[in-house]
């Protein structure tokens, strides 16, 4: 494709797609109540399968130029073949704003670190390494806090991850736990993935069944509280509860309730979107989340789009991949999901042994 048709008609689809993007959330809690949005949701997915259908034509045709037209592809002449493609898209982005016009009357809320209905996908502690860049310092300042014994001066430290969504809280709260240092501090750990149902019930249960080792059948949570806080008590733990949504301060003063009875330097890191829910149970300062730089954006981006193959293979394919980082805008979950996105492209287009 040329450089002003890429210019012009990406930019214009990003911000298409944009406006849209902000109202999924609202859109996917609503369509069982609501058929007009259901028929909207469909609209947009038979609209977004048909561009992917284009972009998959459109790197099959980048992909089947030779190496002197590859170099050619800023030249101001378009053939018969790139006319129509432009046309095409022009009319995928006709129906793309259509159907971005029809959040309003539907009344469509944008997402702004809003509870959403869809439920989440759990989390666990694992985590690659190779997959984490850009967090180096966030990590040591984190570990800082876990292996210091006066940090607040208080018995159990709470630390908060603050952050919006996919700006990698979880990523770095996994990247703490598995250090190893942080493995020799404490004699307990355990991670638990929290989402936005706090069941004051159901964390306890999870904690005494990780500290013990055992499965749990204990019915009222009276007694789970008391077993919970003979096996903490004298230990030095480390809980993660990963994506708090809580913000009811007597609901968090009873969750830890047993956790009192730990020793001395025990620590307990919280993820959350939210700084009012930082604000209710943090013991130290927040460590607030800031997004990647554009490099740190591109080399996640690469992981998980050419998994540490040849970049150069693809000259094309990577010049568009840059651009797309670049509108990713530092959001570590952005440039993973596209990242993933482009690696399938790319399988699909060598027979799946890419």
């Amino acid at each position: 494709m040329r450089k002003k048709l890429n210019e012009k008609l990406l930019k214009k689809l990003e911000i298409t797609l944009l406006s849209v993007n902000v109202v999924l959330n609202d859109a996917e809690g609503k369509q069982i109540r609501n058929a007009s949005v259901k028929k909207w949701l469909d609209e947009l997915e038979d609209a977004a399968y048909d561009a992917e259908d284009l972009l998959d034509e459109i790197y099959n045709e980048v992909k089947s130029s030779t190496t002197n037209e590859v170099r050619n592809l800023n030249s101001d002449s378009l053939s018969l073949y790139e006319k129509e493609l432009e046309q095409n898209i022009e009319d995928i982005l006709e129906r793309l704003e259509f159907i971005a016009k029809q959040k309003d009357i539907l009344c469509l809320k944008e997402d702004a670190g809003i509870k959403v209905l869809s439920p989440r996908t759990p989390t666990s502690s694992l985590v690659k390494g190779c997959d984490v860049y850009g967090r180096h310092d966030d990590k040591e300042v984190i570990v800082d806090l876990l292996l210091s014994d006066d940090a607040s001066g208080n018995k159990i430290d709470v630390i908060p991850i603050v952050g919006m969504g996919g700006i990698g809280k979880t990523t770095l709260a996994q990247f703490v736990y598995n250090d190893g240092r942080v493995k020799e501090k404490f004699d307990l750990r355990a991670w638990l993935c929290v989402s936005e149902e706090f069941d004051i019930f159901k964390i306890t249960r999870t904690v005494l069944e990780v500290v013990s080792s055992t499965v749990c059948d204990i019915k009222d949570l009276d007694s789970l509280q008391l077993d919970l806080k003979e096996k903490l008590s004298g230990k030095r733990f480390l809980f993660v509860l990963d994506d708090v949504w809580n913000e009811n301060y007597v609901d968090w003063c009873l969750l830890r309730s047993p956790f009192q009875y730990g020793a001395q330097g025990s620590k307990i890191i919280v993820t959350t979107r939210s700084g009012q829910v930082a604000s209710i149970m943090q013991t130290v300062p927040s460590h607030y989340l800031g997004h990647l730089s554009n490099e740190d954006s591109w080399k996640l981006f690469a992981k998980h789009a050419f998994d540490y193959r040849d970049q150069t293979a693809h000259p094309v394919l990577e010049e568009i991949g840059r651009g797309i980082v670049k509108k990713c805008k530092g959001l570590p979950l952005a440039a993973k999901t596209l990242g993933g996105l482009l690696r399938l492209k790319l399988m699909r287009g060598n027979g799946a042994k890419y």
